[in-house]
């Protein structure tokens, strides 16, 4: 008996703005030439997610995204305006460094077009978010860093809910980090505390050669809390992680407020408390206080090492554009267990309807099985590394179709790369009723050509007048070494 039609009553899909949710890291190498040419370090300060809610006033400037529309030329503190502005123009003064600002009222992306997309970005700086990232921004997070990115996350004390939603910076990063459809098993390697210590001057360990502690802008001793907090360090997790900076009667895996790590490609620094890089010129009505030159701490040469290390110190295109290829699988969701997220899908095609069963797990992705005229479409966007000579795709189809010829392909399932304008680069693959079998087969394809490239992979399945044809796929990766 040939398999009965689809029912149209599938689970819904939030996702349907192709492009929005990335894993890709990098603009395609072909059309410009690299920025780290002229200003190597590019860092991107975030101002979307509540900085300046309450007293916080966390930006370089005033004029965003570019500083520079405020002064080109900052030799003072006061040049630009903000409670970070020191630290944004002792960057600026080098030479090395291009500064943008992600203004209010936008969002973080990956792999995007737009001028503030991740993708074009060494460092993102969080300082103090104090609303939560969506889904979609979590997944681009996450995956710059994966990709080669660097994350400067600076936390403040439990409780610093300065815009009144519920939030704080702790629950936020905790968020972050627990939360998401990229890795969700404590990817740093550290927990931040629910906690709120009012004053302290934790202390540097002893490492001459960490390029945190002792960088070109100085040598670390210590740094400040005042109303902050710290974090739990877990090595088994992340091997990776290492504490810095300890608070007074504090080592090991507890008590650490300023930790590095890294994940995938990418490098992770965290900051217990927000004081340290408040310099006290923020705009007016804003209760301040000036952390930056606190005479007991040397909290300047710790925010600016630590900038420089994690965008990579010469220049590393950020996010994937780097000189050495780490063996990664850069898919997110790709055994679509998170459900709707990461991928782009029309309506009901990430499901777990009992109506097929799933290579593993309880998700798939069905196309078609209508049995009317019907194009369903899959896809994700992603960066192909390109110091990787290996990256294949692969991913587990089945065929099941009520057609009787052998000969005719009436509904087809076509496996495409496409540029981040949506236009076709190739066709790896046509599939048709005529594949049908039982059970999964696995498929594969190199994606070595497309290295340096941020690639849309898209699976469009087009179905005939009648007679169903369900293409169905599991177990999807992207894996490059």
């Amino acid at each position: 008996m040939p398999p009965l039609p689809r029912s149209r009553r599938r689970l819904p899909t939030a996702l349907a703005v192709l492009g929005l949710l990335v894993t890709g890291a990098a603009v395609e190498t072909s059309t410009a030439t690299p920025a780290a040419a002229a200003t190597p370090h590019r860092i991107l300060f975030d101002n979307a997610h509540a900085e300046t809610a309450g007293n916080a006033d966390w930006i370089i400037s005033t004029s965003q995204p570019d500083p520079l529309g405020e002064d080109s030329s900052p030799s003072t503190e006061t040049d630009w305006t903000g409670a970070i502005s020191s630290w944004g123009v002792a960057l600026q003064k080098t030479g090395d460094y291009s500064l943008k600002t992600l203004p209010s009222g936008s969002s973080l992306t990956y792999g995007g077009s737009g001028a503030q997309d991740l993708a074009n970005f060494d460092t993102l700086v969080l300082p103090e978010p104090n609303t939560l990232f969506t889904t979609a921004e979590k997944t681009a997070i996450m995956n710059f860093v994966k990709n080669g990115g660097g994350l400067f996350m600076i936390s403040d004390h439990t409780g610093a809910d300065r815009n009144n939603d519920g939030e704080d910076a702790v629950e936020i990063l905790n968020d972050l980090m627990t939360d998401n459809s990229v890795d969700s098993t404590d990817p740093f390697g550290f927990s931040i505390d629910s906690l709120s210590i009012s004053s302290d001057y934790p202390s540097a360990i002893s490492d001459s050669t960490n390029p945190v502690l002792h960088g070109s802008f100085g040598t670390v001793t210590k740094s400040l809390i005042a109303s902050g907090t710290t974090a739990t360090l877990k090595p088994a997790d992340n091997s990776s992680v290492k504490g810095l900076l300890y608070r007074t009667g504090y080592s090991g895996n507890t008590g650490a407020f300023f930790a590095t790590s890294t994940f995938g490609s990418g490098r992770v620094a965290f900051w217990g408390d927000s004081s340290p890089i408040d310099d006290d010129t923020g705009q007016s009505g804003n209760t301040l206080y000036d952390g930056w030159n606190d005479s007991g701490a040397t909290n300047a040469a710790l925010a600016l090492n630590a900038t420089e290390w994690l965008a990579g110190a010469s220049g590393s295109g950020g996010g994937g554009g780097g000189t050495t290829c780490t063996a990664a699988q850069l898919l997110g969701n790709n055994g679509f267990e998170s459900g709707n997220s990461t991928w782009s899908a029309g309506s009901g095609v990430i499901t777990n309807s009992t109506s097929k069963s799933a290579r593993s797990g309880s998700y798939y992705a069905w196309l078609d099985g209508y049995g009317s005229a019907h194009t369903d479409t899959l896809s994700q966007s992603v960066t192909v590394p390109s110091a990787c000579t290996t990256a294949t795709l692969s991913f587990y189809l089945h065929v099941d179709t009520a057609e009787t010829t052998t000969s005719t392909a009436y509904d087809t399932l076509k496996v495409q790369v496409l540029n981040s304008s949506g236009t076709v680069l190739g066709t790896l693959a046509t599939y048709s009723n005529l594949n049908a079998a039982s059970g999964y087969t696995q498929r594969s394809f190199s994606l070595a050509s497309y290295a340096g490239q941020t690639v849309t992979l898209k699976f469009t399945g087009t179905e005939g007048s009648t007679l169903q044809t369900s293409f169905v796929i599991d177990d999807t990766a992207l894996n490059v070494s």
